[in-house]
């Protein structure tokens, strides 16, 4: 029964019954807060009621608790829109993980799954019908799963059969709501793609309204030429560039960030649409193969093991590995890599590169971590931390106005593997560290960063402010208390300080309790509606 006809009749039952109560005016108001409303501009003191899934009143003269059908406390607290995560890896498990927990004790009520590399739902449709979950989900179109599907892990580019087979994967998920197209050129076989064949397929996001997200090619040595590539990409399409994880990765690359966001500066000074994320930590994470020149790793394990038995070509494999870890992946500092999930032998989860040569008896030397890491592949490669990065450039990014925040995370169940710790404490960590300790940003920049910038990136306008009218996607914490509290070395740690969350209008933490409620809906495209266009001359865009 809709809410209205419940009122209704309540309120005929309560005018022909003497004495009757009258019925509440809203849903639930949230009282006592000071409201952060994700446009940057001061926190303000006012109560926020809420009808269905929408905020309905906001006032800054007050509302009463018999207002409300229920009754949030915010005394003392933030209240503020939901936070949009940019990017985590849930494009084709979030099903598995519904309440999303690691994400929503962050204040996150909505996760854009602009996944670089892997698997994605396709079609999309029936699955996003399907989903039922806590929070708000996005979905994008990959590259590397449309060229997975079509040329497996072929090293060349597609004949212009293969390409048009690409194409319409990215067509099919565009039309079923995808909200763009992303990419993840570092890996493999995305890296085998040169960069006609990128802007040949995200032309087809483009006239689908769609933006163009990338793991870029390089985030050490080429970083600048990966920058470059993102935003050439995105104008030779046509369409919106983000940079997924924004770094400078590698000692020898520390401070370049001043070159990359000035890079971003110059193409919006252009008239590009350039924008960027980041996750607030110093180290990253990724796969074994990120340790390898991609030629090596074409045509799976079987090519790679080919190759390693192969005289000639491993010397030549392990001059470009020595490359990869002195430049950009640690040095001579074995401590650097620290194992998420090793498939030789879990008991080295949590521990590093510099412990499995310690008990191996070897010195420790880069020339032992290069026989290791290639030892450790052949038997099934691993997941790693790689503490490469400088907290100055992290600083740095941050600060740009047109940075948003990301968890890069994952979905995870409590205690199961060794995650990085931004999967439990990204979003609290920018508020605890980078606001209230060290005052590099302000709480309310803060906040829309992760909220009203995030929106309307992805075109969800009615999302991510605290306007009447918006959908009721809300987060209240504590601003002197909320904190991440994972760490490198025990990661299975909830943030705190968030109190409240409401999604839809519908609490899915109160009281710093989750209530197992899944409103969750489904963020559908175009990103840019005014930008869906047809065009003849692209493969897979909608008919005029």
């Amino acid at each position: 029964m809709r809410r209205a006809t419940l009122k209704s009749l309540l309120l005929a039952t309560a005018l022909m019954g003497a004495g009757a109560a009258q019925a509440a005016a809203f849903d639930l108001v949230i009282l006592g807060g000071q409201v952060v409303d994700g446009t940057g501009k001061p926190a303000y003191r006012a109560d926020l009621a809420i009808d269905g899934d929408r905020i309905v009143r906001i006032a800054r003269d007050g509302l009463k608790a018999e207002d409300g059908d229920a009754v949030l406390d915010a005394r003392g607290l933030i209240v503020a829109p939901g936070f949009i995560d940019n990017h985590a890896h849930i494009a084709d498990n979030i099903d598995q993980y519904p309440l999303a927990e690691n994400f929503v004790r962050q204040g996150i009520t909505s996760i854009i799954a602009s996944l670089h590399s892997g698997p994605q739902p396709y079609p999309l449709k029936p699955y996003v019908e399907a989903l039922k979950v806590a929070p708000n989900v996005g979905f994008f179109a990959g590259h590397s799963f449309a060229r997975t599907q079509v040329l497996g892990m072929a090293n060349r580019a597609p004949n212009p059969t293969e390409l048009a087979q690409m194409q319409k994967i990215i067509a099919d998920t565009m039309a079923d709501g995808a909200l763009g197209m992303s990419t993840g050129l570092v890996y493999v076989p995305a890296n085998y793609a040169r960069p006609e064949e990128v802007i040949a397929m995200a032309k087809v996001a483009a006239c689908w309204g769609g933006i163009y997200v990338s793991h870029m090619r390089d985030e050490g040595a080429g970083v600048l030429d990966s920058v470059a590539e993102v935003i050439d990409v995105a104008e030779q399409a046509g369409l919106p560039g983000q940079i997924n994880h924004h770094k400078a990765m590698g000692s020898t690359q520390w401070g370049w960030s001043v070159k990359t966001l000035a890079m971003i500066d110059e193409a919006r000074a252009r008239g590009l649409d350039i924008t960027h994320d980041l996750y607030p930590y110093s180290a990253s994470s990724s796969s074994s193969a990120v340790m390898f020149p991609g030629w090596a790793l074409a045509g799976g394990p079987d090519g790679f093991k080919a190759r390693m038995e192969d005289p000639e070509v491993r010397p030549r494999v392990e001059v470009e590995m020595m490359r990869i870890l002195m430049v950009q992946r640690g040095g001579a500092d074995l401590e650097r890599l620290q194992f998420r999930s090793l498939a030789a032998d879990p008991s080295y989860d949590g521990r590093t590169l510099a412990d499995l040569a310690r008990d191996r008896g070897l010195a420790g030397t880069p020339e032992d971590a290069i026989q290791l890491l290639i030892e450790l592949q052949l038997k099934g490669g691993f997941t790693a931390i790689y503490h490469v990065m400088d907290e100055a450039d992290v600083v740095r990014i941050l600060q740009h106005p047109l940075a948003m925040i990301e968890t890069d995370g994952d979905p995870v169940g409590f205690g199961d593997g060794f995650p990085h710790p931004r999967t439990y404490g990204a979003f609290p960590r920018v508020l605890a560290r980078y606001v209230r300790e060290q005052k590099v940003i302000t709480l309310e920049d803060a906040v829309r960063r992760m909220t009203s910038l995030a929106a309307d990136q992805v075109g969800q306008t009615e999302r991510g402010r605290l306007v009447e009218g918006a959908f009721a996607d809300i987060t209240v914490f504590d601003a002197d208390t909320i904190a991440d509290r994972a760490t490198f070395e025990d990661p299975h740690q909830y943030a705190v300080g968030v109190r409240h969350v409401v999604i839809n209008g519908v609490p899915v933490i109160r009281s710093g309790a989750l209530t197992g409620t899944m409103p969750g809906r489904p963020l559908l495209g175009p990103a840019r509606p005014a930008a869906v266009r047809p065009d003849p001359t692209t493969p897979g865009c909608p008919a005029a």
